[in-house]
């Protein structure tokens, strides 16, 4: 069941991805990264209100924000610093690269991932697993080659290393996933309504030294409707996520790597939405990262 919900949570990923792209073309990307949050949060605001007044409605609906101590909260402001570094140098990458460029690199995020799930957690790969998972490495390598073509220099290209460290940061978070959902038994709707309260603030506070004093900026900033798909659809895919996660059975080294079915939308359909080029060669290494998935989802079934 847990493969399953990591599916669905691609699916609203991909969707996310491709809203993201137009929700920061031509904009400045903290406030575009503060909108899109203030929307998953204010998203999950009623939840919150009902768990406070209504909580017996609240649990029996499946939405219940539980009340936690400190200590667990500080874990959460943890995640939220991460992702908020994750997300700013992905949004500002993802501003300067095609997405058909951004989007396998990051699918190498399952690698940092893999290493990680081997190392703290003990998950035990099989050997069609890691050929999988190299499989994957190779085919975002085949990507840099034809990122050159289109003048992006993956050596000298800044925006390149900032996705990079992006996608370092988000499998980090991914790891840390494991142990609030699981250790410390987090519910899926709580840990996303303060995950979001928290990085609103980080957000926040960013903002209130880089854009809100400059009205040349915020009269630069052009509010989309994407700004808020954006948020609604990362919420989907985190609640998914999760509920995955909360499956004492689920490998956060497989659902990493399912998660990366999301190219499918990011490169097929992005690619012909924002007309971006080498969209048949792209297809290729595509294909290697799709057959490293399916070797780990096959790994698994049988």
């Amino acid at each position: 069941m847990w493969m399953y919900l990591g599916l669905l949570a691609a699916l609203f990923l991909g969707l996310h991805n491709l809203c993201k792209k137009h929700a920061v073309q031509g904009n400045e990307v903290f406030p575009v990264l503060f909108g899109t949050i203030l929307s998953g949060f204010l998203l999950l605001l009623p939840f919150f209100i009902g768990s406070l007044y209504y909580p017996e409605f609240t649990k029996e609906i499946g939405f219940h924000i539980t009340t936690l101590p400190w200590k667990t909260h500080g874990f959460i402001f943890i995640k939220s610093m991460i992702m908020a570094a994750s997300w700013i140098l992905a949004y500002q990458a993802l501003k300067h690269l095609p997405i058909t460029i951004v989007a396998p690199i990051r699918s190498a995020g399952p690698f940092f991932t893999f290493i990680g799930a081997i190392l703290i957690y003990n998950e035990q790969p099989t050997f069609l697993q890691w050929i999988g998972f190299f499989l994957i490495i190779l085919s975002v390598l085949l990507y840099s080659r034809v990122g050159k073509k289109e003048g992006i220099i993956f050596k000298r290209n800044k925006w390149i290393f900032a996705i990079i460290g992006a996608t370092f940061l988000g499998a980090s978070s991914g790891l840390y996933d494991k142990f609030l959902i699981q250790s410390l038994a987090l519910n899926p709707q709580t840990l996303q309504f303060w995950f979001c309260w928290y990085t609103v603030l980080i957000l926040f506070v960013i903002l209130s030294i880089t854009w809100f004093p400059y009205a040349v900026k915020r009269k630069a900033f052009k509010f989309r409707w994407t700004i808020i798909a954006v948020g609604i659809l990362l919420q989907a895919a985190d609640y998914f996520y999760f509920k995955a996660l909360q499956d004492p059975d689920a490998l956060i080294m497989l659902l990493s790597a399912i998660k990366r079915s999301q190219l499918i939308i990011a490169v097929v359909v992005g690619g012909l939405l924002f007309k971006e080029k080498n969209k048949r060669k792209k297809l290729v290494p595509l294909a290697g990262i799709m057959i490293g998935i399916f070797l780990i989802l096959y790994s698994a079934s049988s």
